[in-house]
Order: structure tokens, then sequence, then C-alpha cells
């Protein structure tokens, strides 16, 4: 089939090269968001599906909306069978839906129904899915709502960010959206559609999202930290200023300290929350760079029965 690729951020490339790869199909176009300031000097960056598209040799389109009319008209002369999608980023209007024979299909990294949206795997971690996946699914106007082509499961692993499971679930996923286009040509695939029982949501993850609540259990406070790690960032205050927490882990042997309460030993750092204490393994102070919480705990000289998420 002739396609035409929709995608954004790193964790679309992997499906972007299984297209490229596959003998049986045309990556004819990729359609990306335009590009976007970065780094310190705020310079105009190309998305990495675009920079992949480009050094492949394939025509890179960047609307600022999908309606746009040069971009519909563009579409239409390429005429696609099928255009697969990996976190575009944006919405895609009926009027751009309704040109490939084969309409759009979105690879989508939760077990549909559950966790629709932005965030499935941040919220997937926060929610602690012991289990999660990808689907295929044919676009409607609906929030992720459409009839699934197939699915792809992985576990989830106590330790895993929403990083290392994203990272996973990309690569799996890029052989699950290359099948599904094998089974949508050769007409082996039926979409089904999704049932209505055990729909979730799964919105932006805010940085308010992401604000440490001592007073929850251990348990909430590492799925927090997980699920916000690498973005966007998991954090608390400490003497009025943020502390972004890079990585910690429960430590239920320790059930002594208060909510937030610090106890710095020679080389661990605890942290009291409302059951046992978790230890800092990593942090990352206000406009510093990240480093082990026991070096930072030295430099800043804590106090004795100074807390973490004080003002």
């Amino acid at each position: 089939m002739k396609l035409v690729f929709a995608g954004t951020p790193e964790v679309a490339v992997p499906a972007l090269d299984a297209l490229i790869a596959s003998d049986r199909h045309e990556v004819a176009a990729v359609v990306t968001r335009p590009d976007a300031p970065a780094g310190r000097g705020r310079r105009l960056v190309a998305s990495p599906v675009a920079e992949r598209a480009a050094e492949a040799g394939i025509e890179v389109l960047k609307p600022a909306r999908p309606r746009d009319e040069d971009f519909l008209a563009r579409l239409r002369e390429i005429a696609p069978d099928c255009c697969p999608v990996v976190a575009y980023g944006a919405l895609l209007p009926k009027v751009a839906l309704d040109i490939p024979a084969h309409g759009w299909v979105n690879l989508h990294f939760s077990l549909l129904p559950a966790w629709r949206g932005a965030a499935p795997v941040q919220h997937a971690l926060m929610a602690g899915d012991e289990m999660t996946g990808a689907s295929t699914f044919l676009i409607e106007e609906g929030l992720d709502s459409g009839p699934v082509y197939g699915v792809v499961t992985e576990a989830v692993r106590p330790t895993d960010t929403s990083g290392d499971l994203l990272t996973r679930l990309a690569f799996a996923g890029s052989g699950l959206l290359a099948a599904t286009m094998d089974g949508i040509e050769d007409g082996t695939l039926t979409a089904v559609p999704q049932p209505a029982e055990g729909v979730t949501l799964a919105p932006k993850i805010t940085v308010e999202d992401a604000r440490i609540d001592w007073t929850a259990p251990a348990l909430r406070v590492d799925r927090v930290v997980r699920g916000c790690t690498p973005a966007p960032g998991a954090w608390t205050l400490f003497r009025g200023e943020r502390l972004k927490l890079v990585q910690a882990v429960p430590a239920p042997g320790r059930t002594d300290l208060a909510p937030g309460e610090l106890a710095v030993g020679k080389n661990d750092v605890h942290v009291g929350t409302g059951s046992h204490a978790v230890e800092l393994l990593w942090v990352q102070a206000q406009g510093k760079k990240p480093m082990r919480a026991a070096d930072w705990a030295r430099g800043v000289r804590i106090g004795a029965g100074e807390r973490l998420g004080a003002v």
C-alpha cells in the first residue's frame, strides 16, 4: 500500500523504520508537527520523525494545522491507501480522515479501551497496572474510541519508569503496526468495536499532577515518581524551592519518619510518607544537574527535623 505516516516524537521513529523496511508498503510522505524551539538558544529544531524521514529521502509535510487547505490538497495528490499514526500530536479533522481509502490507523500505547488519551503509559504506571500493551485502531472523531485491529501485551516491571516502558512499547508496537498494514492490505484483518465497559481516560500529566504528596503511602509515591520520569518529572519543595525526584525506591524497613521528614545517613537519604519511608537515590535541585541524593544532602546540610514538601 501507499502510506503517509504521521508522527512527531522519538517514540514514533521505530514504527516509521518498520514501515520503511517493509517490502510490501511504500512510505510516500511523512506528516509531523512544525519545527519547534529547543535548547538554550531556542533554535527551531525539526521533530525526530522529520529528521528520520529526511535521512530516508521521504517527503516531509509540516502543516501548522492538519485542516490547512494546502496540506489537504497535497494529501489528496499523494492519494495514500492508508495513513498510519504514532503520537502525531494534533487533532485530525474529518475532511483529512476521509482522504485515504483505508483511513488513518493509530498505534496507541495501551490496551484499549483502557487509558484513552495523551498519557496512557504514565497513567498505567501511576495506577499500578501490572499489564499494559499497545493497540492499533481506526481513528474516528471520538477520543481513541475507534474499532481495534490488533494488540500486543507488555508486562510492567517493578522498577519501570514511563520512559522505560514507552521505549519497549515503541518497538513492540512497531511490529504490530506493520502487521496491521499487511492485514489491511490483504483483507485478513477486520477492526472490532471497543467494548463499552472498561473505559479509562489518560489526560496529559500536568506539573501539579507530578507533585509528591508525602502523606500518601510509599507505594503511591513510588508510582508517581516512576510514572512521571522522565517527564514532567516528579517534584517536591525543599526550603521553598523545587526539588525533582529522579529516582526513589520504597524502604519498608523504616517506619520512624513523619510524612516528608528527612533522615540523612552516611550514604543514604530517607524520607517519610503516609506509610513507610522511601529512599531517595537521585535528585535534581533547581538549576542543577541530577546528582546522587546523598551528595545533595551533604551539600545542603540538612538540619534536624527538616522536611520535604514544606513551603
